[in-house]
């Protein structure tokens, strides 16, 4: 079995140098990618070129990179990074732009400097690659890197690649390992989990997991946020008017620079926090050993056009959870059941099986004309635990 392990690195000076280097040249044949094959398409549609001619792969682009881009004096700056991260990051534009005329996503936009999240791809092809300490690792290209936490990724384990990356000013590698999988036995009853906005989860065995994002701490953060949001807005409005009174002159960005930092970070700080809580919440309900675990195929995209409860839906990460939770039970071996969108678990009486269609969301608790009366979410777990039309994950 696969298994991920990501953490901050401390790398050098000279380290840094190299991987803003390379991250610069990925983002660069990243757009330089989309940028050439619009321009096919785009001569395609005026019939200059033919059907076959109008998409170039990415093989045929590393082509053209290393044998006709490459070797002029102007572009030698590319080999400043790696082969294979190169290659990885033009293999990355190749899947976006061909998901876009699948029809699996929205058209792939250009990476912006120190606004975009790229990666720095690199597979294990020597002995020496990718040997972990337990205080640094050997990463390709960049030799001997320290970590900042000791022993979270396990020392001698086989590595079979791995990536480097930046986000808010700070370095972090994650690599992927092979690691035994040994299923546990799970002799305890199922559990039927719904997964809500005013409680994150509420458990058919009574357990209660409350919404993270109305604790105290999670709210001073985001305070802080708007204000470190509003100072930066301030700052760039204020870069506008001295720019114009000094007639296009150049000023310097670097307190712009600062601020944005900050925003990155506590957006940062804010995210870690709700990944946290639901990787808790995962292994606190893996940890009781069900037989299997039932959840509702919850239709996010639609919740989210709800204006008024859009923000506190997407601060729930109700597809991290269920991804987290999927990759456990595979591990594990618990049995994942998923339920329909359109069954009605909350409308359905636990006790005798009939729908209630005149339920509004403000009716917290549910109550049956044959005399059954429960909270409103408990009756819904209870519901998703003893459904029998379910598709396993």
């Amino acid at each position: 079995m696969l298994k991920s392990y990501k953490v901050e690195i401390k790398p050098t000076t000279k380290q840094i140098q190299k991987i803003e280097q390379s991250i610069g040249v990925c983002r660069w044949l990243y757009n330089e990618y989309l940028s050439t094959n619009n321009q096919l398409y785009t001569k395609y549609k005026d019939g200059f070129i033919d059907k076959k001619q109008m998409f170039m792969s990415a093989n045929d682009f590393d082509k053209y990179i290393n044998n006709e881009v490459k070797v002029l004096d102007e572009y030698s700056w590319i080999n400043n990074c790696g082969s294979k991260a190169r290659k990885k990051a033009i293999q990355n534009a190749e899947t976006a732009y061909k998901r876009f005329f699948k029809g699996q996503a929205k058209f792939p936009k250009f990476k912006k400097k120190n606004k975009c999240d790229v990666k720095l791809y690199f597979p294990k092809n020597n002995k020496g690659d990718w040997k972990v300490d337990r205080h640094r690792i050997m990463v390709p290209t960049l030799n001997k890197v320290r970590l900042k936490e000791y022993g979270y990724i396990p020392v001698g384990s086989k590595i079979i690649s791995g990536t480097v990356s930046k986000k808010a000013n700070r370095y972090y590698v994650s690599v992927i390992i092979d690691v035994e999988n040994i299923p546990q036995k799970n002799t305890n009853q199922g559990i039927g989990i719904d997964l809500g906005v005013k409680d994150f989860a509420i458990c058919s065995d009574k357990i209660i997991y409350k919404n993270i994002n109305k604790t105290q701490r999670v709210r001073k953060l985001e305070k802080k946020l708007l204000r470190e949001q509003k100072r930066l807005s301030r700052k760039y409005e204020s870069l506008k008017i001295r720019n114009k009174k000094e007639k296009g002159g150049n000023v310097t960005r670097q307190n712009i620079q600062k601020q944005v930092v900050k925003v990155q970070r506590l957006h940062q700080r804010l995210a870690n926090i709700r990944t946290d809580y639901i990787n808790k919440t995962v292994f606190s309900i893996i940890k009781q050993k069900p037989s299997y675990i039932t959840i509702e195929d919850l239709n996010v995209k639609g919740m989210m056009r709800n204006k008024h409860l859009s923000k506190a839906v997407a601060q729930q990460k109700f597809n991290e959870f269920r991804n987290k939770l999927a990759n456990k039970c595979n591990a594990l071996g618990i049995e994942l059941r998923i339920v329909d969108r359109f069954y009605p678990s909350s409308k359905l009486c636990h006790k005798c099986g009939s729908i209630k269609k005149d339920l509004k969301l403000k009716d917290r608790i549910f109550n049956c004309d044959c005399g059954y009366v429960e909270d409103r979410d408990y009756n819904a777990s209870l519901n998703l635990r003893d459904a029998k039309i379910y598709k396993t994950a």
